[in-house]
């Protein structure tokens, strides 16, 4: 069971930033990104129900975020738009097979690595 995030790094703000999240062995009917940043609790970013598609995504994320998947690829990805310093966080992939709660990670199974993203004003 592996989820593997990338494309992190930093940037200025306005700036974009695409990660992806590659996964193998992961039975996952939703697949999700959160952040957490110094201090702070993790936060839901957003998330998509593999089958339907279905998109969710948290207020903070204010239409800039775009997340989406590719089955062939085993991929799922999260262009994000106009960054702003306050998107500065680890940023962690998230896979589980049944979630009620789509923005409680307690609920989630599997989880990457984490991928930096740091934004600058």
């Amino acid at each position: 069971v592996q989820l593997q995030a990338s494309g992190g790094g930093l940037v200025q703000a306005g700036a974009s930033l695409r990660l992806d999240c590659t996964w193998s062995r992961v039975s996952n009917d939703v697949m999700a990104w959160f952040r957490q940043a110094p201090g702070e609790d993790r936060e839901f970013v957003a998330a998509i129900r593999w089958t339907a598609g279905t998109t969710y995504y948290a207020d903070s994320t204010g239409g800039r975020f775009t997340i989406s998947r590719d089955n062939a690829k085993k991929t799922m990805s999260l262009q994000m738009n106009d960054l702003k310093p306050e998107d500065t966080a680890a940023y962690y992939c998230a896979a589980a097979g049944t979630v009620y709660t789509i923005t409680n990670g307690a609920e989630y199974n599997y989880w990457g690595q984490g991928t930096q993203v740091t934004v600058s004003s």
